[in-house]
């Protein structure tokens, strides 16, 4: 059976996020801006893309992250909204490409592609010997 077999190429989701100090560089890095950091971003993007498939995909089945090629385009202060968004563009044997973008209102503040492999928890648990519910992942 194919995992994929369910996942079309259009399909969207997005997160909505409030940027909070948390989320800034300057939380992670003294002396640096307190503005959106890019990992941040990328973790959104991740998520949002993510929450895109995981309803196609077979009973105990997830999508991991693989592979990022990001762009962070402009700075967000802390109490904006942020909103990442992801699209399947290429469906392959074992892994989804979606192209990515995180905007700041009207304002574009990020794009790129992002690449998720899917994964069965059952047999990634007994390779490495560590228990994760779908639950923790979504």
């Amino acid at each position: 059976m194919n995992p994929l077999e369910k996942v079309t190429l259009g399909t969207t989701a997005e997160k909505l996020v409030t940027v909070t100090r948390e989320m800034t560089v300057g939380h992670a890095v003294p002396g640096m801006p307190e503005v959106y950091g890019t990992p941040m971003m990328i973790l959104h993007m991740e998520m949002a893309a993510g929450s895109a498939v995981q309803p196609f995909l077979p009973a105990g089945h997830v999508s991991v992250g693989m592979m990022v090629n990001i762009r962070h385009l402009a700075a967000t202060p802390v109490g904006r909204t942020v909103r990442a968004t992801a699209r399947v563009v290429a469906i392959e044997v074992r892994s989804i490409l979606f192209e990515v973008e995180a905007w700041d209102g009207d304002r574009k503040i990020g794009d790129g592609t992002h690449r998720r492999g899917v994964v069965d928890l059952a047999e990634f648990e007994r390779r490495f010997g560590v228990t994760i519910s779908v639950a923790e992942i979504a």
